[in-house]
Parts: C-alpha cells; structure tokens; sequence
C-alpha cells in the first residue's frame, strides 16, 4: 500500500475522471490520497471530493502565490474548515521565491499565521519551499514546532538537515527521478523513518512519463526510485512511507 500524500484532485481532468483515477492508482498500490488545498476556495473542494471516498483526506491553506489574494478574514475562514473530519493538515503553505507570484513580505506573513493556527490546532504543516531555503528555516525555526512536512523536496542537503533537525519530514515527487536530478544523493541520506512519496498531480510527472499530466498512481514510480537509491525493496519503501504518512496525518 501506498500513500500519495499531496495530489491536487480538484483540476479538472482529474476530477471529472476520479473513478479511473483511483482505479489506475489502486492497480499500483496506491490506495490512499491527501488533496492538498492552496486557497479558500479549492481547500473547500479537497474537503468535497475526500467526503465523498473514503480513501481521500484533505487539507486547508494558502500557499505561497495566492498570499496576495488571501481575504482579511483567511485564517477564520481556514478555521470553519478544521473540523470536517476529513482534513488532515494545515497547507500548502509556505515561500516561493523563484516564482514571487506573491510579494516576499505578503507570503511570509501568510505562512506564520498559518504556522500559528496549525500550532494551536494541533495540526501537522504541509509547507511549500521554492528558491526560498534561508527564509523558510528561519521562519520555522522561530515559529514551527517540527510536525508536518517539507512537500515536494527539491533542495539541499544542508537544507534536509535542517528540516530534519527540526523533526519535519521530507517528501519526494517526481522530479526524484529526473535525468541529472541532485536529488537521489539527498533521498539516499535521509532515514526512511522521516521520508513520504507524492506526486504533487497535476504536476511534476516522474519518468517515464516527465511533461505529461500527473496524477496520484505514479506515486508508485517515485517509491520505486527511493527503493533504488536505498538498495531495499519496494515494499520496505511502501511500508516505511506508509507508516509516516499515517502517524503524521493520524490517518486511520
């Protein structure tokens, strides 16, 4: 069994398409899906879609590019959605700093208010980081208290570590298994105590399907991937990613 832990199901292709979604993922082992929001409007719909399978959670947030367009009353609006019993987390939020879709100050703010909320929730953080390695260590190390999850990891090892040190965990996508990626050398040194998979879908599809459409089932190739770079089976790696996906997000 394996846990896609951030896939976004409410793009159109994939949502108008759930059933053979789910059906070319549970072909893979692939059984389980957190649908991660970005705003207000979509955290709402992750919430929709995971009420209706029971094998999909949610979670709620503002990530990075919409921090411009956050409403005053976000965190209140983020609050009503906490608890749907279906939502796991707090995010995406975080810094992206090679897109700046967002100004840097708006996103900063944004993502420790966010930190703040998730602390007195008690919930786990899914927190983007793109460009923006400095920032978001000194954001968490003042604000974060270490549960929740560097998504998408794509820095680093100086980076890992630190993440690490704080107690988050590091989760991979596709881009783990790009041609020339630098990532395999950071995957092989993290403990495969503090390591999740995903696919981030619609986004980053892992070879050999790079530049087509993602989707929740190829989280099966970048599993496969970690089983290489760490010279064990498949399904130690299955085991491993499952059992944090479940003790981070208490899933049942």
């Amino acid at each position: 069994m394996l846990i896609d832990t951030h896939c976004h199901l409410y793009y159109e292709d994939l949502k108008n398409d759930i059933g053979g979604v789910l059906s070319r993922a549970n072909e893979l082992g692939v059984t389980q899906f957190i649908c991660v929001g970005t705003n207000i409007v979509d955290s709402k719909e992750c919430i929709s879609i995971a009420e209706k399978n029971d094998k999909i959670f949610a979670s709620a947030g503002v990530h990075p590019h919409d921090a411009k367009d956050a409403p005053e009353d976000y965190l209140d609006q983020i609050l009503d959605l906490m608890p749907f019993d279906k939502v796991v987390a707090c995010g995406e939020m975080g810094l992206d700093f090679f897109r700046n879709h967002s100004e840097p100050e708006d996103q900063e703010r944004i993502f420790i208010e966010q930190i703040e909320l998730a602390k007195t929730l008690k919930k786990p953080i899914i927190f983007h980081n793109r460009d923006a390695d400095e920032a978001t260590i000194r954001v968490l190390k003042k604000y974060g208290d270490g549960n929740g999850v560097a998504h998408c990891f794509s820095s680093d090892m100086e980076t890992a570590d630190a993440f690490l040190e704080m107690g988050y965990y590091i989760s991979f996508s596709g881009n783990l298994t790009f041609k020339n990626s630098q990532l395999p050398k950071v995957a092989k040194e993290i403990p495969l105590n503090r390591v999740m998979v995903e696919t981030d879908s619609p986004y980053l599809s892992p070879v050999p399907f790079r530049g087509k459409p993602n989707e929740p089932a190829r989280s099966r190739f970048v599993a496969e991937k970690l089983a290489e770079i760490h010279d064990v089976s498949f399904e130690e790696i299955a085991n491993r990613t499952t059992e944090n996906a479940v003790k981070l997000f208490q899933l049942p």
